[in-house]
This record gives C-alpha cells, structure tokens and sequence, in this order.
C-alpha cells in the first residue's frame, strides 16, 4: 500500500448550497468537476485521506500536523451551522510523521495547536467526499490526517510531503492526498479583491503545470508573483508534488472557472498499481547487467559520486528511490565501504550532472534536511535527475554520459561585504527575508564576486532594489 491518488480542489464556501442559497449555480461546472473527484476518491477507498490546507494553523518556520484523536469543524462562520463533520485522526501514521521529521531534523510536528476545530479548507473536501459515500452506499471510514503550511521556502513545503510519503511507506498506509487550495485572488476588477495582471498568468501556469504533471515546476514560481497574484494553494499544491515525488502519476486537469474572481482549479492524479517488488529485482538485474556491459555512470569510484550514481541509476530505472540499507548493500556487492564521514556526519548536498560538457541537472540543500550525509546524497541526487525545473527528467540511455560530481558544504557564516568573498574558494548565499539564492564556488564562467552575487541573487528572486544579507560557505567536491 502508500499513496493511491490525489487532487488539486477549491475550498469556496459559496459552493456549498447551504452557503451559497442559489449562487453556486454559477460555478456548476466546478462543482461537477468536485463531484467527480470525491467519487474517484470513494473508489480508491483510503484508509486515510492526508489533507494539507492554507486555513489550517500556520508557523513561519514550522510545520503544524494536528494532534489527537479527533476534530470537529462546522460552517457557522458562513452562516451554515448546520455543515458540520467530525473526522478521526490517524494517529499512528501522525506519530510517523513527527518520527520522520525528527530523524531528519525538519521542523514538523504536532507542537502548536491554537485552534483544534476544523478549517474550511478542509470541510469543504471532506463535505464532497462524504457525500460520494453516502451516494456510493457504503461507510465513509477513512480516517485523516491535516497538515498546515509554512512560510518557509517551496523546496521545504515539497521536502515535507516527501516526509509524508516516506511515512505512507513505513506504515504500508493506502493514502489519498488532497491538496485544498484556491488559485489567484485577482482575477477581476469587480472580484473581492480586484485584479492584478499576474493572477490570470499564475492561473495558467499552474493548470498547465499541474494538469501536466510537470510537479518540478511548481519550485519555479517567484514567491513575489505569486504574492501579487495572491493565490492561496500553492504551498498546499508543492507539498503534494513532494508527496508523490517518485510515482508514476496520470495527471487530469479537469475544470477552471473565475466566476468570483476567484481562480477555482480541480486536478485530479490517478497513481496506478505499482509492483515494488517486481521493480526492486528488475533494477537489481538491470544494474548488474548495465555494470558488466560498462553501462553506468562514468567516472564513479569516489564513493560519495558512486553513491550519488546508484541512487540515479535506481530511480531512473524503476522510479523507486533508493534507502541507505540498500546502498549500502550495493556498495557490499562492489565490495566498497561507505567512509564514516558519510553515515556519521550531517551536512547539505549538491549533486550535479553534466553530459558532454553541458550541465544537465544540479539540487541540493544549503542546511542538512536528512539524518546522514548519504541520505542527502541519495534524496539529492534523484531530485537532480528528475526535477531541475530547466531540464527534461534524465533517461535511462543518458546514464553512461553523465558526469557526476557532489559539493559537501560546509557550514554558512555571515560575512560584512562581499570584499571577504572568493569565488574560486567560496560558494555564497544571498538572502532577503524568506528569499535565499545559493551558488556554488570554482564554477566555470563565474569570474567575479559581482557575477557570483547577481546570479544567487536572482536565483533567488531578489529583486535589484531589495536589501539583502551574504553568507559564505567552503564545499568539498567529489569528481
């Protein structure tokens, strides 16, 4: 079992006839749309529904999952009283999720409740698929888990859905993911909240985004445009891609409509059946026979880039990443070691790759997000051949051209001015309150500190005008 479906839905109150007294007529095709989604949804029949929602509570750095047994939520603030749920948590797979968090040293649990009720943005979900269960004549007895967002950057709210999965996983859980999320706010001058010319755009681009699946975009949006479009789901919308990073996902995106001047946008993401372990045996196989034909990735006799290396060739072969159990019994069957230094230190990770001289991927993270070096590795290096927003996910006829290499940095320090920068020996981070940009050092084609600093910059989307802070930081590169 693990994640079995998900979707991209509204939470507008005025949908709900109880709320809307006539008016949701006007938006019938969203409501067909949710209608269809909540049936899919009774089909795959969760045994827990994972809900992430922009009204449930939200920390600047922190990820709120709500604690207990159960929560009860009504519309009263929308003068249907009458509206109300009252939902069980799955609370072994929530204690699985502060586990994982923990061991990865990422700031999620279940620390802060300052309201236990249930929020719109997740009463209107559950208002849809329980009606698809009471129509479909059987017991709606799923149990649920909410998560709230954070203003923490997107590449955090994508690591913690993956965090979410990797919980899914340990407990065998059959989960459907439901990112509750509106679109842009701005999308008429009669609208509640006027127009902007930015709100049509973000809708465009993340109905063709995610009604393609092309999940490694949604990292790509300018915190400023998505600001001035005034959206509400995004975050919700990342956490979800992080959550199915690695399945094999059919998306469907099924209806936009602006009726409000609001941007309501339903996607739905059917996940077939997947046979693990007919994957598992088939990139063992392939591996084995790719190594004696010569067929794996060059230049990879430093265990940190052989490492980086397997963890690829893993995910592009069977599109399951791999656990450190598994690398390091790998690693057994090259008969290599991996050096303490990569299972008993934390440190961020860049995994790069190049194919005929020409950069073909490059992820990573600034601070340690995993509980070992390896793991950063191995989750880095799959992001790196699968979602950098520039490039086509890597194939497999690809692996023997690539050229590998991983930046082990050290750890960020402030500096005065960009007179203590270097950029032969220095990498340096370049941040605006939640805005950071990051660029590695010695890189070819970056010869001053004026370039190095433009393109963190930018990288980070700090605008020109926007005052900022540098850090620097030494890295350890592995060819």
């Amino acid at each position: 079992m693990a994640i079995v479906g998900a979707c991209m839905v509204p939470h507008p109150p005025i949908i709900l006839p109880e709320v809307g007294l006539g008016q949701e007529a006007e938006i019938a095709a969203t409501t067909a749309a949710y209608e269809e989604t909540a049936r899919r949804i009774c089909a795959w029949r969760p045994e827990t529904i994972v809900i992430s929602s922009p009204h449930s509570v939200m920390y600047a750095d922190y990820f709120q999952v709500s604690p207990g047994t159960q929560a009860t939520g009504d519309m009263s603030r929308f003068r249907a009283p009458q509206v109300s749920f009252t939902a069980d948590y799955d609370t072994a797979l929530v204690q699985e999720i502060e586990r994982q968090a923990k061991e990865a040293d990422f700031p999620a649990g279940t620390m802060g409740e300052r309201d236990a009720t249930l929020d719109h943005g997740t009463l209107i979900p559950l208002y849809f698929i329980c009606k698809a269960y009471a129509e479909a004549g059987v017991p709606a007895d799923f149990a649920i888990i909410r998560v709230g967002l954070s203003a923490l950057p997107l590449p955090d709210q994508y690591r913690m859905g993956q965090l979410i999965r990797c919980a899914v996983d340990a407990l065998d859980r059959r989960v459907v993911y439901v990112a509750s999320g509106d679109l842009a706010h701005k999308m008429k001058e009669e609208g509640p909240y006027g127009f902007a010319p930015e709100a049509p755009e973000y809708d465009a681009r993340i109905m063709r985004d995610c009604g393609s699946g092309d999940f490694g975009a949604l990292l790509d949006y300018d915190e400023g445009f998505c600001d001035r479009a005034a959206e509400c789901g995004h975050r919700s919308f990342v956490m979800m891609a992080g959550a199915l990073d690695g399945l094999r996902v059919e998306p469907r995106a099924l209806v936009h409509e602006a009726t409000f001047g609001v941007g309501y946008g339903i996607c739905l993401f059917e996940i077939p059946e997947q046979d693990t372990l007919s994957d598992d045996r088939r990139f063992l196989e392939q591996w084995i026979s790719k190594k004696k034909e010569g067929l794996t990735a060059r230049h990879a006799t430093d265990p940190y880039v052989r490492l980086a290396a397997a963890s690829l060739e893993r995910y592009i072969l069977t599109r399951r990443p791999m656990t450190l159990s598994e690398a390091r019994a790998l690693f057994a069957e090259e008969g290599l070691t991996m050096p303490p230094a990569l299972t008993e230190q934390r440190a961020g990770a860049f995994v790069s790759l190049h194919e005929n001289g020409e950069l073909r991927g490059c992820i990573g993270t600034i601070l340690p997000t995993t509980g070992c070096v390896a793991q950063e590795i191995l989750q880095n290096a799959v992001s790196a051949c699968s979602a950098d927003p520039r490039f086509d996910p890597v194939r497999a006829e690809e692996i023997p051209a690539l050229d590998i290499s991983v930046d082990v940095l050290g750890e960020p320090e402030d500096i005065d001015s960009p007179a203590q920068l270097d950029v032969h020996r220095y990498g340096v981070i370049v941040s605006c309150g939640h805005k950071r940009g990051l660029l590695l050092p010695d890189l070819e084609g970056v010869d001053s500190i004026e370039q190095q600093i433009d393109i963190a910059r930018r990288k980070g989307g700090i605008a020109p005008h926007e005052p900022y802070q540098l850090q620097r930081f030494e890295v350890v590169r592995h060819h």
